[in-house]
Formats: structure tokens, sequence, C-alpha cells
């Protein structure tokens, strides 16, 4: 392109992308239950920010990849997500009947289906992330590389750990500690991930790799503390769902640990220090993720 394109068009842009390649991500030759693509396709269509999705890309294109390259893996951690987000507004875990201004999967298809709809995501997400390789080349040892990390960051160390020590400290967290823990894991981990994945895809050093995973983990952190907030001060009609429900569940929060004017230097702090450890990465081209860390701080949903 002869010129570059804004930071809203870029995210615009990458998001529509990302989108369209969702709508197709299952093999229209595959013989699926209609009921269970249905329900898989309701909650990837259902909106969403596709920040991890867009981290993916934006990774790789920092350290010179093709975008096709990255967008199977983009894809996965998406379909990880969005199996993450049905599973947490089951009764069983939130019992939340909204997720980004519609009714939640479980409210439309029943338990059952959602419960198999997130399981289905989640597996197809490591054949998504094969396709990587047999569709634009992406070298095996990364590709065993990038399942090894999404094993790991998607699973009982990562995601689905920071979700127990969430719903267990719903019974009574008393320091800041067990919060942060939630935080880095339950939100972080992926978005870790997703950075990690595409600097693979573009054949990042190990150097690379070290210093993306601190901005990631800063970002991820900041990201979460800023949701906190959000929870507290957030247009409803901008956030898709219920403000004040971290107060309703009596989840406590880094507003409700440190007040709001700390929480507000911290997400300011770690974004800081996110952005330095982007520049100890020495990519070819890291504007775009600082853009990225700037339009996450500011955000108001």
């Amino acid at each position: 392109m002869s010129s570059r394109l804004s930071f809203e068009q870029y995210l615009q842009n990458t998001t529509d992308q990302v989108t369209e390649a969702l709508k197709e991500i299952i093999p229209v030759h595959w013989d699926v239950p209609q009921s269970l693509r249905d329900a898989m396709q309701y909650s990837l269509m259902a909106g969403g920010k596709r920040l991890r999705p867009l981290l993916v890309v934006a990774a790789a294109e920092a350290l010179g990849a093709q975008r096709t390259a990255a967008f199977p893996v983009a894809c996965a951690v998406e379909m990880v997500h969005t199996y993450s987000l049905i599973h947490d507004d089951l009764p069983a875990m939130d019992n939340d009947d909204y997720r980004r201004g519609k009714l939640t999967n479980h409210k439309v298809y029943g338990e059952a289906t959602a419960i198999l709809a997130g399981d289905a995501l989640l597996t197809h997400a490591f054949y998504s992330v094969v396709q990587a390789g047999r569709k634009s080349g992406v070298p095996a040892e990364a590709l065993l590389s990038i399942v090894e990390d999404l094993s790991e960051l998607a699973g009982a160390r990562g995601m689905v750990g920071g979700q127990v020590a969430d719903m267990e400290g719903e019974q009574g967290m008393t320091d800041i500690e067990q919060l942060q823990y939630i935080h880095l894991h339950k939100t972080g981990d992926l978005i870790v991930f997703s950075l990690l994945a595409g600097a693979r895809i573009g054949g990042a050093t190990k150097g690379q790799l070290e210093a993306l995973r601190v901005f990631g983990r800063d970002l991820g952190l900041a990201f979460q503390i800023q949701d906190d907030i959000l929870d507290l001060t957030g247009d409803e009609q901008k956030m898709g769902k219920k403000t004040q429900s971290d107060v309703n569940q009596q989840k406590v929060t880094y507003p409700f640990f440190i007040g709001m004017e700390a929480s507000l230097e911290q997400v300011r702090l770690l974004t800081q220090s996110a952005k330095d450890a982007l520049g100890r990465a020495e990519l070819k081209d890291s504007s775009r993720l600082m853009e990225i860390a700037d339009y996450l701080m500011n955000r108001d949903h």
C-alpha cells in the first residue's frame, strides 16, 4: 500500500478479515449437526473486540510475516476465547443472560448444546493452527511450539487455572496477590499466547519471544484492571452487558482493593512497562503493537 492506514482503519480492516475467516472456519463439506454448527457460529459472530486475533496478526507483521499466514492461528485463539466465554456464562459458573448485548449461548441453544459448542470450538482451534502450515507454509517446528503454548496457556496452568481461582476467590479473597493471579491467567495468558504465536509465525528469536512475553503479561494485566474499572464506570450500551456485575456478584476487584485512582495509575504504569519491553524486542516494526497498547489503555468498553 502506498499510504499507511490509520490505526482505526487497521483495527477495522483486521477485525473484518478475521470475522470473515471465522465464518468459514468449519469446512462446509464436514458432516456436522446443524444445531452444533449454528451454536458455534452464534457466539463466534456475537461481536467483540477481536483483540487476541489482532495481536496474533500484529505480532506476525511486526516480524515481517504476511497476515494471511497468521489468520488460521488468529482464528484459533478467538475460538478458544469464545469457548471460554460460552462456558463462563453457564449457570454453574457466572450465570449470565447476556454477552456483548445478545442472549448468552445457553439461553438460545440450551445448556447441553452450549457446553458441546464450547468443547467443539476448543478442539477445532488445534485443527485451525495446523492449517497455517497446510495453507501458508508455516514451518512445522513453529506450529509445534504454537500448539505447545496454546495447550499450556489455555489449560490448567493458564486460562482454566485462572478461571478456577476466580470461582474459588468469590468465596472470600483476602489479598491482591490472589486477584493478580486470576487476572494474569484467566485473561493475560491468552494475550501472551497471541503475541508469542504471531511472533513464531514471523520467525522470532528467543530474545524477541521473551520480550513479547513480558509485553503480553503487562498488557494483559492492564487490560483486566481496566475491565475492573469499566465494570464500575462504563456505559452499559457500549459494554454490551450489565455494569456493576462484579459488585452484584460480590467479586473483589482492583478498585475494591486499592481504590479507583490507584487502579487507573496501575493501568498507566503497566502499559508503560509493556511498551518498554516491546522496545527491547527489536522488531522490524513495532508501531502497530505500540498503538494497540495505547488503544487498550484508553478504551471505554
